[in-house]
């Protein structure tokens, strides 16, 4: 009989008013890349968290087996000791402390009554060279960048003689560069014996690593099969239950009028007054059209849908008109006055009050419009949030939820019926798909649809050419705080969008 070495076994897992987890079953060989794919809430998280022990063994029902063996972890601890190490996508180290402090936080070598540093900085310097992460040990973990740091996680994991490494979204953060040198790290691994459970919403990576591929939906195990017998196109079916005919589902739209109009536009660095960031940017959006912004990382687009919403704090020249009149956006109440909205590309710092309830956070930017007197109107507050988390499909038991419980694609609904409860006649979408699932994404491209065709002008910011060419009616490429071109988006090809994004004309 064939042993694995990791048997999850009929796991199920309950919230109140929610199965989070219902009978999932996988297996995973020794030595093998194996991806855990669903979308936002199908359960790979949580699968995850029952597997590492952060929901202790009397939490849930199932079985875990390691090597055959079957295992009841009561604690972090307990797996840790069986060899199972998760990192999770938002890095859990101590900015403050060293390398070496990090990779042996709580498990120091010890001399005497104290630490033995030359021990630590010594063991710690032999598993940074494993990763390839060239920092001596004694270097601030707060002077890394995001791949860096994501290195010394790794490098943390097999130090505790991890056999089962498990890795949530480990790419979301980083640079084409630093995921190949994840990718190169991992594969080594792979040869070493290590067994890696990879959970990504990329599947271009998950095919670029995976052996074999296990698929959640609605908290089921849906399908295990082995990656070459699959592609991405089966890969989303099963993930959604459904055939994606068209990933981005192109409607003919039919612009009307002008809605939003710069004339050279200029914004200026709060710090130095005398850079301009944004540069003489002339460019319109009609009402029924959604227009691309595409662009390289540091063009400027965010600081352009910024300064556009009235949450920029330096200095701006130029004019900019909404529905053809001169408006100054000095804040983001005139923003929303104007009719503009903006959701964030970063829905957790500035788009969610994450311990708040559904409802607080839908109602948050409509305040002065469901009050009477100061006094907020808590059945006109409860019937927008209960029509919103209707309208967006928001999977959740009730609208008094707190939204740091659920997936990012819900999160990312949240935000969206914030705003649109503010009845915005621009709505700007900061990297709108950022960090979410196919369906999830599906579900927001025919929103945006929908929006258009009742008169809204969409202006969508994107890294994703695919998402911009798909989706757009018009699209501006940005370079370097300037726009160097604009594109009918039958002309548009990913070759000439990169042509001007590189500063070309």
């Amino acid at each position: 009989m064939k042993t694995y070495a990791l048997e999850m076994e009929h796991i199920t897992k309950e919230f109140p008013g929610v199965k989070a987890l219902d009978a999932v079953s996988f297996q995973v060989q020794s030595g093998e890349i194996h991806a855990l794919c669903g979308e936002n809430g199908a359960g790979k998280s949580t699968l995850m968290k029952v597997l590492s022990g952060l929901y202790p063994a009397g939490t849930y029902d199932g079985t875990i087996k390691i090597d055959g063996e079957p295992k009841r972890f009561a604690a972090i601890k307990d797996a840790e000791q069986a060899g199972i190490a998760i990192i999770y996508q938002e890095l859990a180290l101590a900015k403050e402390l060293t390398i070496g402090e990090n990779i042996f936080l709580g498990r120091e070598p010890r001399r005497g009554f104290g630490i033995d540093w030359d021990q630590l900085y010594y063991e710690a310097r032999k598993w940074l060279e494993q990763v390839g992460l060239h920092f001596s040990p004694d270097t601030m973990v707060g002077a890394l960048g995001i791949g860096q740091q994501q290195l010394v996680e790794i490098a943390k994991a097999l130090s505790k003689d991890a056999k089962i490494l498990i890795l949530d979204e480990p790419t979301a953060a980083l640079t084409e560069s630093e995921v190949e040198t994840l990718m190169g790290i991992l594969r080594d691994l792979r040869r070493r014996g290590v067994t890696c459970i990879y959970i990504s919403h990329k599947l271009n990576e998950v095919f670029a690593l995976a052996d074999s591929i296990t698929v959640l939906r609605d908290g089921k195990s849906i399908a295990t099969r082995p990656a070459s017998e699959l592609d991405e196109n089966k890969i989303i079916s099963l993930m959604v239950g459904r055939d994606l005919t068209e990933l981005f589902p192109r409607v003919e739209h039919t612009p009307g009028e002008v809605v939003l109009e710069l004339k050279n536009f200029t914004a200026y660095d709060p710090e130095n007054p005398s850079k301009a960031v944004i540069r003489d940017i002339s460019l319109n959006i009609r009402k029924g059209e959604i227009v691309g912004i595409a662009g390289l990382m540091g063009a400027g687009r965010t600081e352009l849908a910024t300064a556009i919403f009235g949450a920029w704090e330096g200095k701006k020249t130029g004019e900019m008109l909404v529905d053809g009149q001169s408006v100054h956006a000095k804040s983001t109440l005139d923003g929303i006055k104007h009719g503009i909205a903006l959701v964030s590309e970063d829905r957790k710092r500035y788009g969610l009050v994450l311990d708040q309830s559904i409802k607080n956070n839908i109602s948050l930017a409509s305040l002065n419009r469901l009050s009477t007197s100061s006094v907020i109107d808590a059945n006109e507050e409860i019937r927008q949030s209960n029509h919103y988390v209707k309208e967006l499909l928001i999977k959740t038991p009730s609208i008094e939820t707190a939204v740091g419980t659920l997936s990012g694609g819900n999160q990312q609904k949240v935000v969206l019926g914030k705003w649109l409860l503010t009845e915005p006649k621009l709505l700007i979408l900061d990297e709108p798909t950022r960090g979410i699932d196919v369906g999830a994404k599906y579900e927001i491209y025919n929103l945006m649809n929908r929006l258009v065709a009742e008169g809204m002008a969409i202006l969508m910011i994107s890294s994703e050419l695919p998402e911009v060419l798909g989706m757009s009616d018009r699209i501006y490429v940005m370079s370097e705080g300037a726009v160097t071109a604009e594109f009918d988006w039958r002309d548009a090809t990913q070759e000439n969008i990169m042509q001007a994004a590189t500063g070309g004309r």
